[in-house]
């Protein structure tokens, strides 16, 4: 059986940390306050700061860069820091925007994080679509990560990335049998898109997980930022309609705070 600690800092950022390796997930670390453009006429403001900043991470041996091309994934601290990690991995766009520091994958595609004194870990990209139907020329190019290294009991950690639920992703649950989940939900929108959405919503979360029935859930990028239409109360009155099982995976992330799981 394997131990993974892993630590929510803000929005989809998280510090997870196994088997002597330390992986950084889309680096925010912005002070709140500001407000960001997103593109074609919508923009988001930044409500809440990080849980830690980012200079008192520590070394860093990978960032998983869901996408590189929205302030609420990757801000101007977070990029500033990237340089700094012996590994970046992300999409293939993402991997050209960035240049030789990075790693960019297609859907399904593997790379590996490798080290003398370290466990493989094995990175498999999966599907996103950060909108809706034909949306991603306009959303651009989003990837989750499959992470699978040995001692794994209960099955690989996924985390989801910033998407819809679509065939892309319910394909997950072909492919793996995952046990922990990095769940990015939020209900994004804008006022200018109306009712259109660029994440999932509480209740596309939890049919997913009905799903991939992961052993635990753990819930980001839906608190700190002005577009989030959805946050912790809508998430728990989603789960409370599901199965036994899908209640208990349901687990909160205390920002800030470590949180030791068995996987």
């Amino acid at each position: 059986m394997s131990d993974l600690q892993i630590t929510h800092i803000g929005g989809p950022t998280t510090l997870i940390e196994v088997a002597g390796w330390r992986i950084l997930t889309d680096p925010t670390f912005d002070a709140p306050g500001r407000t960001y453009k997103f593109g074609w006429g919508t923009a988001s403001r930044k409500l809440t700061g990080p849980a830690i900043p980012a200079d008192s991470l520590g070394n860093i041996d990978a960032v998983l860069l869901t996408h590189d091309h929205h302030a609420d994934n990757l801000d101007d601290t977070g990029r500033a820091l990237l340089p700094s990690a012996d590994r970046v991995v992300t999409t293939i766009a993402g991997g050209r925007r960035l240049g030789a520091q990075a790693t960019g994958l297609a859907p399904w595609h593997v790379t590996e994080l490798t080290a003398p004194d370290k466990p493989t870990i094995e990175i498999t990209a999966t599907p996103c679509r950060h909108g809706p139907p034909l949306s991603r020329p306009v959303a651009g190019e989003v990837t989750g990560f499959v992470l699978l290294w040995p001692g794994q009991q209960h099955g690989p950690l996924w985390i989801t990335g910033d998407t819809v639920l679509y065939s892309g992703v319910r394909q997950v649950a072909e492919r793996f049998s995952i046990g922990t989940m990095v769940l990015h939900l939020g209900a994004v929108k804008f006022g200018l898109t109306g009712p259109l959405r660029y994440t999932m919503t509480a209740a596309d979360g939890a049919e997913l997980c009905q799903l991939i029935e992961a052993r635990t859930v753990l819930p980001v990028h839906y608190e700190g930022w002005g577009h989030f239409t959805e946050g912790q109360s809508a998430i728990e009155s989603a789960f409370a309609l599901q199965p036994d099982p899908i209640r208990r995976s349901l687990h909160w992330l205390i920002p800030g705070v470590a949180t030791c799981l068995r996987v």
